[in-house]
């Protein structure tokens, strides 16, 4: 399989998100906290967000047609599944293990400002 042919690519981000949401709550987040991740990155808003979530959405196209990726996000560092996120060679593929490596930030208790890279 082709690098650019990831089955995550083609992967509805629903089916991920409940396990963003369930890592996050199972370590007394929440989901609100997931969604401001992914908006923040994307540039979704939270109807956006939802939209997307509900029609089926794959993550090829949901990062294609994000309104506005946050040039911050190239501030995320680290290792998430085995894998330096700055140094992922597909762009698809780093921009899904930059959300991972903050939902990872998340259930381990960061700080939001932290996580958003605002502080």
């Amino acid at each position: 399989m082709a690098d650019d042919d990831h089955r995550i690519y083609s992967t509805k981000v629903a089916d991920v998100y409940v396990h963003y949401v369930a890592k996050a709550e199972r370590k007394g987040r929440t989901k609100a906290e997931v969604d401001e991740i992914l908006c923040w990155i994307t540039g979704y808003d939270q109807a956006g967000l939802d939209a997307r979530l509900d029609d089926g959405t794959d993550f090829r196209t949901f990062f294609d047609t994000a309104p506005a990726m946050n040039p911050d996000r190239r501030k995320i560092t680290g290792v998430v599944c085995g894998v330096r996120v700055e140094n992922a060679e597909q762009p698809l593929m780093q921009e899904i293990r930059y959300v991972d490596k903050l939902v990872d930030e998340l259930a381990k208790g960061k700080a939001m400002e932290k996580i958003l890279r605002t502080a």
